[in-house]
């Protein structure tokens, strides 16, 4: 029975394809021993999340005969208890009910306001059938997400102070006033003094005092800037009550359903309630929105006073995020994330602080994203952090058009300087260096370490790795690496060490951890000329609070581990980050039974970085400021209004892969001049643009046309021309600069003249490549200059050398196909063809429980590989998917499983190695049992007289594409493989039959 899959489950396969390494193998065979291969996603039974196409509540519009719409209006939040939401919300419930029982399944949990989906246990069987069932967008795994382990940033924001922006909003009391902020996270510790309000009454709102939250019955309201209203709930559970809300806190809520059913009872280490069981919640919601002015004593040392972001904004907990005994038990499951946003939409959030990311890039049909769409188009601001795994590229996560994503950057640093006894002295990072210590012997770890320990791990300072009589009374030289930062300085303390340098080996974060012993964290060149000296016999040094060398560490710079573009999920089409925000040494509120009893505690991350944008857009959003603004448009003022940051040399970074639009600036936030505005249309016209039917009927966009506040073209030949669209905040005549370098730039027009704030014009960019390099992003800026301000938006443009169709194909034992190539340059276009080859090929026999395996081997130099299933039986269905050993492992590097029987994995320039195909049996054509095939793999290695492509070298003109014509001749009955080779070593394919 073949499958009809819906589009957006085709999309993930397409990708993989499309990423996907070559090989191809010299002899196949049929194994009699078959190798053990990860099952993929969706062959193992599970909890699913069944996604349906219909609107939510959030973005309903009223297309249901008889059920009016529950989208808001423009400037408004979603009610979802209104009489049409819960007419609709009961359409919506029992058109689940019907989906899951045409698979025999019953609905687990249920998500109507953000995302219309339900969450099942399901076998392999229905996952397949539910995949292929019309109105059926996803069905995902439930899986496990993490958060993103991240001087005073509000006082370094230029937020405090006489001219701070507080007092130009009126004080810290009104900052943010009228909003509420919902943090996605892993609790709140209600007891700390950034959470501390007044108890909460049942008297309503007054004049004076129109937004003081009161309780109306079960529930906690308060009225907000928009005019609209927060309805909030304060879920009790263990060591949490009722009154642990209060009119700060005006919501606090847990979802743990996912993470209950994964884990066992043993091996959970949390309350079962919206308390804090981690600390990373707390210090994430007080940065955001905490109190102002609470004063913050760690380990008994005064580090002043903190504050929120946006210290009259509210706070709303939505606990999503779980510790448990293991690393594999501790995190959110998708599930529990998505009934956690589907709860902040419904109670009428303004903001949303996400601090929250997968292991690598989500795909924008993945639940959560989707959720975060209904979300923004609600109206409700997202904050997402991008990931801690920098400084590689394309490591970023949360990428979706609709959300902010923040890159973290430092502050002006706490220091210490480590004076060596040889005269040399060097500043890095630490908060625990309070007065003096030594000088004492500087030894490195390894040196000190007990008899039975390893050198490599006494070098890391592991637990009970270093001997006391060594030790005691040393300053100790400790590599990063392996374990926690502070674990280290606990070994050292245990053995009687005075003190510790913490010494990166490459570059990395410098981290102001609080140490049990005085720690200073140096970085290369200091770090490695430190662990030399401690090397020399006699070495001495001495930890002083400061710097007291004539080399300053600039700041603000992006940190090491904040994760970087390009996006791949967009082709290169979008820029992400947007942002960078303080992320690096942030001392903010802890959960204090898991950060060693302490109320407060030095945090760093993009998770740390994320909530500063959070509290930014919730003084946006203040009474008396813009308090029905789009989540877009606070985007781009945000970003248009930013600063480079800068390198180790405190030159400046231009880099938008590393810090987006730069790092946000709030002194100049509310006067962004222009704004680029997107909604939910534009972001499904750009969805249409990177393959995702969305089922709107919305016509597809070029990506690199949405209305973003920044321009990227993944692919640029010769020239493109870009569309963007901009409102006036303020009136005025603005002039347009662009400059890339490498590339020419034009604005057209380049002056825009508005007559009235509200007004918006069009405008294009054409960019053409003058001497950019190949495959290499070549950035600048676009930078509107008028009505006293100016408007920036970053650039990255990647030339391409040649754009040309990944596949063609032709049947027939002789034959010809045509299809065009375009090169991106200027001088001659080389052409080669190698193959035909048809490979080797062995026959067999699909029940739909048979997964055959067949393996073979790829020779160095191969340039193409090509796997094939084909059958007699075209009612029948069957799937193939390619895996590489790596080590004792195999991994999955492609698959085809489309809805016909005949599949074809096609690999570029494969590593040479072992590799495995699996032929899966998905459905028997009606009246058979089994499904025959043959199975053919083809290693392209080089040119065969079959086969030719002409012409060889035709004239290259960039953006004009080339003719060209691929013969073949005296092929056989079988399915040959082939290659197309351009002057840049990229290629087509070609399968023949």
């Amino acid at each position: 029975m073949p499958r009809s899959r819906p589009p957006l489950a085709a999309l993930a396969v397409g990708l993989s394809l499309a990423l996907a390494a070559t090989m191809t193998p010299s002899a196949v065979a049929a194994p009699s021993s078959p190798v053990p291969l990860p099952a993929p996603a969706a062959a193992t039974p599970g909890r699913y999340i069944v996604s349906l196409a219909q609107d939510p509540i959030a973005t309903y519009d009223g297309d249901v005969a008889g059920l009016r719409a529950t989208r808001p209006t423009d400037g408004r939040r979603v009610d979802a208890n209104s009489t049409a939401a819960t007419r609709y919300r009961s359409y919506l419930t029992k058109r689940q009910t019907e989906v899951a029982a045409s698979v025999g399944a019953k609905p687990g949990r249920r998500f109507a306001v953000s995302l219309n989906a339900f969450t099942a246990t399901l076998t392999p069987d229905q996952v397949s059938d539910l995949q292929r069932k019309p109105g059926v967008v996803s069905v995902s795994k439930d899986v496990v997400r993490q958060k993103t382990d991240d001087k005073n940033s509000v006082d370094y924001l230029k937020l405090s102070g006489k001219k701070g922006l507080w007092a130009a909003l009126g004080g810290k009391a009104k900052a943010g006033r009228g909003v509420v902020v919902g943090v996605l996270d892993t609790g709140i510790w209600p007891e700390s003094a950034s959470f501390s309000g007044k108890a909460l009454g049942k008297a309503a709102p007054t004049k004076s005092d129109p937004f003081r939250p009161y309780r109306s019955g079960s529930k906690i309201v308060m009225k907000k800037s928009d005019g609209s209203t927060f309805t909030g709930t304060c879920q009790t559970g263990e060591e949490f009550t009722a009154a642990d809300c209060n009119t700060k806190l005006v919501g606090a809520r847990y979802f743990s359903a996912g993470w209950e059913a994964a884990v066992p009872e043993v091996d959970r280490r949390d309350y079962r309630s919206p308390r804090d069981g981690g600390g990373h919640g707390s210090h994430t919601a007080s940065t955001a929105a905490g109190n102002a002015d609470v004063a913050a004593t760690v380990d008994g040392v005064d580090f002043g006073s903190v504050s929120g972001v946006a210290p009259a904004a509210k706070v709303a907990a939505y606990k999503v995020l779980w510790e448990g005994r293991t690393a594999q038990q501790t995190g959110g499951w998708t599930s529990d994330i998505v009934a956690g946003i589907d709860a902040a939409v419904s109670d009428g959030v303004d903001v949303i602080n996400y601090s929250i990311g997968s292991g690598s890039e989500s795909a924008y049909t993945d639940p959560i994203q989707l959720a975060f769409l209904s979300a923004a188009s609600a109206g409700i601001f997202v904050a997402a952090s991008a990931g801690n795994s920098g400084p590689g590229a394309s490591t970023l996560d949360n990428t979706s058009p609709w959300l902010t994503t923040v890159a973290a950057s430092t502050v002006a640093p706490y220091q210490g300087t480590v004076q060596l006894g040889n005269g040399a002295a060097y500043a890095g990072i630490s908060t625990t260096v309070r007065s003096t210590v030594g000088p004492a012997p500087l030894v490195t770890a390894a040196a000190v370490k007990t008899a039975a320990a390893a050198a490599a791990e006494a070098s890391l300072c592991a637990p009970d790795s270093l001997d006391p009589a060594k030790t005691a009374g040393t300053i100790v030289v400790c590599d990063r690496g392996t374990y926690d930062r502070v674990a280290k300085s606990a070994e050292v303390e245990r053995a009687g060490g005075v003190g510790m340098v913490l010494v990166n080996l490459t570059e990395n974060s410098l981290d102001g951890d609080i140490h049990t012993v005085p720690t200073v964290h140096l970085n290369p060149p200091a770090s490695n000329a430190v662990r030399a000296y401690a090397e020399t016999a006699g070495a001495t040094a001495t930890l002083v609070q400061g710097n007291t060398t004539s080399t300053k560490i600039p700041y603000p710079q992006i940190a090491g581990f904040s994760s970087r573009g390009p996006s791949t999920v967009s082709g290169g089409d979008l820029i992400k980050p947007d942002i960078a925000a303080p992320g690096v040494s942030i001392l903010a509120a802890v959960a204090p039974p898991s950060n060693s009893g302490r109320d407060f505690d030095f945090y760093s991350g993009t998770s740390m970085a994320a909530p500063h944008i959070a509290g930014l857009a919730a003084l946006h959003l203040g009474q008396g400021v813009h308090p029905k603004w789009s989540p877009m448009r606070i985007k781009s003022a945000l970003m248009t209004t930013a600063r480079n940051t800068v390198d180790e040399d405190g030159s400046p970074v231009t880099d938008p892969f590393a810090q987006g639009a730069g790092e946000v600036n709030p002194s100049r936030m509310f006067n962004p001049g222009l704004v680029y505005r997107s909604s939910d249309r534009d972001w499904l016209a750009y969805l249409e643009g990177v393959g995702v039917d969305t089922g709107t009927g919305v016509k597809a966009k070029d990506p690199s046309n949405f209305n973003t506040p920044s321009i990227a073209i993944g692919s640029l030949l010769d020239t493109q021309t870009v569309t963007r669209r901009v409102t006036a905040d303020k009136a005025g005549l603005y002039r347009a600069k662009a400059s890339v370098p490498g590339v020419k730039v034009k604005v057209s027009p380049s002056i825009l003249n508005f007559d009235a704030a509200g007004q918006t014009k069009s405008f294009t960019v054409t960019f053409s490549r003058k001497n950019a390099a190949f495959g290499r992003a070549a950035t600048g800026f676009l930078t509107w200059t008028g009505a006293g301000t100016s408007v920036r938006s970053p650039i990255a443009v990647t030339p391409k050398e040649v754009s040309a169709p990944a596949v063609v194909t032709g049947t027939g034992s002789d034959g010809q196909v045509k299809f065009s190539a375009t090169p991106g340059y200027r001088g001659s276009f080389p052409v080669a063809a190698y193959g035909l080859t048809a490979g080797e090929s062995a026959t067999g026999d699909a029940k739909t429980t048979d997964q055959l395996q067949y393996p073979f081997t790829v020779p160095a130099g191969t340039r193409a590989a090509q796997f094939s299933v084909r059958s007699p039986n075209q009612a029948a269905d069957l799937d193939l998917a390619v895996y590489q050993q790596v080590g004792s492992e195999y991994v999955q590097v492609a698959s085809s499983a489309t809805e016909v029987v005949d599949e074809t994995v096609r690999l570029a320039k494969p590593q040479a190695g072992r590799y495995i195909a699996l032929v899966s049996g998905y459905a028997n054509a009606p009246g058979t049992t089994s499904t025959p095939f043959t199975f053919q793999a083809a290693a392209v290695t080089k040119a065969e007289s079959n086969f030719s492509v002409s012409p060889t070298n035709a004239p290259a003109v960039p953006g004009q594409p080339v003719a060209l014509t691929a013969r073949w001749s005296g092929l056989q009955d079988k399915t040959y493989a082939g290659w197309i080779e351009y002057r840049n070593g990229s290629g087509t394919f070609v399968t023949i039959n």
